[in-house]
């Protein structure tokens, strides 16, 4: 087995000290490792991959120091990159795995996939001469045969629905983008709405391109959806609040024992400096989000609706080492321009740390404000009107909106869990696609007019008892069948149309998208949040 020489442990630990620390290489701390480390290779029992242990061992040294300070192997940090690059390379399709089967949800617009032919509803049965279908192909399965290197060909054989025998298509591989924007649409006349699902490299522009289609449509004022929101990159979170900022307002500023104090400021470039705006957060709502909605309610620029935010304030460092792998090292934390520190508590080590979201639950809090209390020691107030805010962890909204558990009936979230909705819908746009667009051919129609029938209903409730769920006598009238019905009208537009239509159903019984409608609409009632 292979084994690392003693020299090559001291340059790769020389890369984890800092500039002060290199000249003290033989430290005692330093050495004590290295000869660690050489007695195990040496003299151990059996066999050892000193690679391994080198990897175990800095995976010990982080996992201690704070939740975010993490190491990453060569894989990973390619597969971490390419969500925030805004692109990966391979063949550009959504797809599903259906009765072992692999299906073409639809071809990304403009990619490689789309350029030779290839349809939604298409089922791809062969990859370069190999049968996948009926082997029990797996989704990291199909992205080790579709991804690959921009200018490689894959070929695939597809059986499309109506046509006997199977198509043959050689695809060029290409860049495929990632968009961070899920939605974008004009609620009515005057408010326009944008959901955005990470801050990666594309965000700003994404961002930019729909407000600008919004505002020609005659958009006055915006619903900014933040939730489920992890965060990214800091630039994006900074240009993403200066579309809300006057000049030369702070944004967010840095700080850490060994990283002094870095300020952002606003420009005078922002798209809604004077509009009207409401940002939706909830507890998925973290880092890059929190920035936006921090910068947001301290400056009195917006009503934040929803729940508390995550609470991830740590700002990371990537260092990178030689075989690819990486350190992110947290060096410096997040502070709103109260100077609100946004990362909750980690004091009580990671695994308490991991259980927070489950314990706000358990505590009522994603059901009752009340439940929350903060000491006066985390008491700010917000820089143009005095509000009272806090800080200690996540942002907390200036109106809250419980989490809806009302809805959910047992049979509803069996449903959900087991991916049974997704599947049959999957199912049933296969059969019905054709006879859906020759009677909705827009999605204003299709939005007036389909309704999800009994019938649709019952031949759920069939396939569902066949991945052994069983309705109850009582469900069709219960609590659940207008949110199931609202969900397959939203999931089966989604699929035929895109993202941006399954919100504009979706947000129908959405109550923080609501009470978001609600506020704009009566923006002199509720513009007193901002002015206590």
């Amino acid at each position: 087995m292979k084994k690392i020489l003693l020299p090559q442990l001291f340059i790769l630990l020389l890369l984890l000290l800092s500039q002060s620390a290199f000249s003290q290489l033989f430290n005692e701390d330093l050495f004590k490792f290295g000869k660690a480390l050489n007695y195990v290779s040496n003299y151990y029992v059996d066999s050892v991959n000193n690679s391994e242990l080198v990897e175990d061992a800095l995976v010990g040294m982080l996992k201690d120091l704070d939740p975010h300070s993490v190491y990453m192997t060569k894989e990973e940090v390619k597969k971490i990159n390419e969500p925030l690059q805004g692109n990966f390379e391979g063949v550009g399709i959504q797809f599903n795995i259906l009765d072992d089967t692999l299906y073409v949800i639809s071809p990304i617009s403009g990619g490689p996939s789309e350029k030779v032919g290839v349809m939604a509803g298409d089922r791809i049965i062969k990859i370069n001469d190999e049968l996948v279908a009926g082997v029990g192909l797996t989704t990291e399965g199909v992205r080790e045969r579709l991804l690959g290197e921009k200018g490689t060909k894959v070929k695939v054989e597809i059986k499309r629905k109506g046509v006997k025998t199977p198509l043959l298509f050689t695809i060029i591989r290409d860049k495929i983008p990632i968009f961070s924007l899920n939605a974008s649409y004009l609620v009515d006349n005057k408010i326009g709405y944008i959901k955005l699902n990470r801050f990666s490299l594309t965000t700003n522009s994404e961002f930019v391109k729909a407000a600008e289609k919004l505002k020609k449509e005659g958009a006055e004022s915006l619903i900014l959806d933040l939730r489920d929101n992890g965060g990214g990159y800091l630039e994006m979170a900074i240009r993403l609040s200066d579309q809300f900022l006057k000049d030369a307002k702070i944004i967010v500023y840095t700080e850490g024992n060994n990283a002094p104090r870095t300020e952002s400021y606003s420009t005078e470039n922002g798209l809604f400096v004077n509009s009207n705006v409401v940002i939706l957060i909830d507890e998925g709502s973290a880092s890059a989000s929190e920035i936006v909605a921090g910068a947001v309610q301290d400056w009195d620029r917006g009503i934040i609706i929803g729940r508390r935010s995550f609470g991830k304030g740590l700002v990371q460092r990537p260092l990178m080492l030689p075989d690819g792998s990486m350190i992110r090292l947290t060096i410096a934390r997040y502070h709103t321009p109260t100077g609100r520190v946004i990362q909750k508590s980690y004091s009580d080590g990671i695994e308490k740390y991991s259980e927070d979201l489950l314990n706000r639950y358990n505590n009522g809090e994603l059901l009752n404000k009340d439940s929350i209390a903060f000491p006066d020691s985390l008491k700010y107030y917000t820089l143009k009107s005095k509000r009272i805010v806090y800080g200690g962890g996540g942002i907390m909204p200036d109106i809250f909106v419980p989490i809806d558990t009302s809805a959910y009936s047992k049979y509803y979230s069996k449903l959900i869990r087991q991916g049974v909705i997704n599947m049959f819908i999957l199912d049933y746009i296969d059969q019905n696609r054709k006879q859906i667009l020759k009677k909705y051919p827009t999605f204003k129609k299709y939005y007036k007019n389909f309704e999800v029938t009994d019938k649709i209903i019952d031949e759920l409730s069939v396939y569902a008892e066949n991945d052994g769920i069983t309705k109850d006598t009582n469900e069709k009238d219960g609590i659940s069948i207008n949110d199931i019905k609202l969900l397959l009208k939203a999931l089966i537009a989604r699929d035929i149309w895109d993202m941006s239509e399954y919100f504009q159903i979706e947000n129908q019984n959405d109550k923080g998208f609501l009470k978001a409608v609600e506020v704009l609409e009566n923006w002199d009632k509720y513009k007193s949040i901002l002015e206590k």
